[in-house]
């Protein structure tokens, strides 16, 4: 990369472009030139050239007048940010299901999809299943692929930076998958791969049980539990990725796995799904002494699975998602268990999105970016 100086025009009219679109992005009504002006502190000869600009490439447009300021005369040029110029796609692929939502560059959503997947499907089915998913969903919403400019993907395991699954027990076939070069093949813009709970803890901040807390831990609770946590506003990756697996505690030496630990007999509880987890808690509701024994033991491992990062971290809030988040029985035992081993504990919510969560952190993570390449003065830098 070459230097840059004060007074190279290229940097300016990038850093020019990021601030005018910041303002027409966060502007209530279509503001004028006038108004630009005031709102970004800019020349209006340079503001008239951006915006100029920004209207040929397609992200700017001229609002139409209302009636009122027609009939006083010629009403001065308003302008809109045009969300509907380009699109971010969030993708979910699980262990029993993928799913994606698409949304405009406002992140209004416009449409999703969802479908189920075995979960001893390997790699190029799962694969396939997601490309037929973005497909089918592009095509009811008649957006072009072509005006996809990120896609989020949200899965299980240790993602590298260069969105390779370093190591994956959830899904057969995923360790050492390049899947961000995989689906990459599929689009014309960049593919960011990221771990699910760590999408899941970003979905939640935006438009769920965590928006306003810049210090939170998200719980995916599952066969193999998993953790995202904001630190600051911040998410926490870890020096590899592997930040938050805590479903690898029951190798040091702890209590077995979930499907032992919610059996009401001596055999593993098979299917270890969604809605066997729940005949349990229902069981337990009923006081069945064996179901009773299955979710405190439940209860106790997720409690030491929290206790764990909430020692470490010190959050404001806990989220509770994957199966915890359907099983409302599970909330206030999770709480005062956490209050015997936290020396300041946490506010402890259930997910509001529940099965959203996911995708909709994978579609934050695509907006994140275009963001940054759009609005951030630090990229134009």
């Amino acid at each position: 990369m070459g230097r840059l100086t004060g007074g190279d025009p290229s940097l300016l009219r990038r850093i020019n472009s990021a601030v005018v679109l910041r303002a027409l992005r966060g502007a209530q009504e279509s503001p004028t030139l006038t108004d630009l002006v005031g709102l970004t502190g800019l020349s209006r000869p340079t503001v008239e050239g951006v915006v100029d600009g920004l209207v040929e490439s397609g992200l700017v447009a001229e609002a139409p007048a209302g009636l009122a300021a027609r009939r006083q005369g010629r009403p001065a040029r308003r302008f809109r940010f045009r969300g509907e110029a380009g699109h971010a796609l969030g993708i979910e692929v699980g262990p029993h299901r993928v799913a994606a939502v698409l949304a405009d560059l406002t992140g209004r959503v416009v449409g999703s999809d969802e479908r189920p997947v075995a979960e001893e499907a390997e790699a190029p089915e799962r694969l396939g299943r997601v490309r037929a998913s973005v497909s089918d969903l592009l095509r009811r919403t008649g957006v072009a692929r072509a005006t996809l400019r990120s896609v989020g993907v949200g899965t299980p395991g240790v993602v590298r930076a260069d969105g390779e699954l370093a190591l994956c027990t959830a899904l057969p076939g995923w360790t050492g998958l390049p899947l961000g070069e995989r689906l990459g093949r599929s689009f014309r813009c960049p593919v960011l791969v990221e771990n699910d709970a760590n999408a899941a803890v970003l979905g939640e901040r935006w438009k769920g049980a965590a928006r306003g807390c810049d210090d939170v831990v998200m719980v995916l609770a599952g066969l193999s539990p998993g953790a995202g946590s904001l630190i600051g506003g911040r998410l926490h990756r870890g020096f590899g990725g592997a930040a938050g697996e805590i479903g690898a505690l029951h190798l040091l030496g702890r209590e077995a796995s979930p499907e032992r630990l919610l059996s009401l007999g001596s055999v593993p509880l098979h299917p270890l799904d969604e809605a066997a987890v729940a005949r349990v808690f229902e069981l337990a509701k009923t006081g069945d002494a064996r179901a009773c024994q299955a979710v405190h033991r439940y209860v106790r491992r997720l409690v030491h699975d929290v206790a764990a990062l909430v020692l470490a971290l010190d959050p404001e809030l806990v989220v509770i998602g994957g199966w915890a988040a359907g099983l409302d029985g599970v909330l206030e035992p999770l709480r005062r268990e956490l209050e015997r081993y936290c020396l300041r504990p946490p506010r402890v919510e259930l997910s509001v999105l529940g099965e959203a969560a996911v995708a909709t952190g994978a579609l934050r993570v695509a907006l994140d970016h275009v963001e940054e390449r759009l609005f951030s003065l630090a990229d134009a830098m």
